[in-house]
């Protein structure tokens, strides 16, 4: 366990990365973290999948009525139930990217106001000088032009980009698990122009941290979510600056099929 003195005062804004499930982890993390009712919490979406317990993670966050964002995980739910019956090809698709756990973690069967809380998250949220989406968005379109695809899913074009898309915001995304970035270790966050990272994959074995950040006071919480060891310090010490310059031509795999 590695616990550093950190601030105490309220209120703290609470943005939580990618979860997929992991709701020992999650519970451990809101033990360290101890929100009160001063404190605001936000989740960047991706609360279901590969992990063994969605459903749990899903009714956690909805019975506390914390704010989230919608994430690819749910889009790609909520696509392969349209019309009330699972659409073979979008379950597929689903079921390729983690689906599976979900859907026994539900006994196979979803609670309706499960699907309903989802299909009402909002695709990004405006907290003032900090701006939460899940994955990103396009640096050459204007808000108004941009759609769920670039909300849920962008990646390089959004990671290389050389220029802030807002002058006094900082975007926090999930998405894109940091170690996947070049000399990035492992619970390392990232930060790039304009960008902060937090998805420090807690679903993913070379990994397995789960990463909050209290952004009034750029300080982070992370736990482990196979030995529950907490890690609590400044956000400086634990975040690598990305230059867009070394990210240029750099090429993930298809945006349906990523991690």
């Amino acid at each position: 366990m590695s616990i550093a003195p950190f601030p105490h005062s309220a209120p703290r804004r609470l943005i939580v990365g990618d979860v997929h499930g992991h709701y020992d982890a999650l519970l451990k993390l809101f033990d360290v973290m101890a929100p009160t009712a001063q404190d605001a919490v936000y989740f960047v979406g991706d609360l279901i999948d590969r992990g063994p317990e969605s459903a749990r993670v899903v009714d956690f966050v909805m019975q506390n009525k914390y704010h989230c964002i919608l994430g690819n995980h749910e889009q790609m739910m909520l696509e392969a139930l349209k019309g009330g019956a699972l659409s073979s090809q979008l379950l597929q698709a689903w079921l390729y990217s983690g689906g599976q756990a979900t859907l026994q973690s539900y006994n196979y069967q979803i609670p309706q106001e499960h699907v309903v809380w989802m299909q009402n998250l909002p695709l990004y949220l405006d907290l003032g000088n900090i701006w939460l989406v899940h994955a990103g968005l396009d640096p050459q379109l204007p808000l108004e032009d941009q759609s769920q695809e670039q909300f849920c899913w962008i990646r390089d074009k959004f990671h290389q980009s050389r220029y802030p898309y807002f002058a006094e915001k900082l975007i926090i995304i999930g998405h894109t698990i940091t170690f996947t970035f070049p000399q990035v270790e492992p619970g390392k966050l990232v930060s790039g122009v304009g960008w902060l990272g937090i998805d420090t994959g807690a679903y993913h074995p070379r990994s397995g941290w789960l990463t909050a950040v209290d952004v009034n006071h750029n300080w982070v919480y992370q736990i482990h979510r196979n030995s529950l060891a907490v890690r609590c310090l400044p956000l400086e010490e634990i975040v690598v600056f990305l230059d867009p310059l070394l990210l240029a031509g750099r090429q993930r795999r298809p945006k349906r099929l990523g991690i």
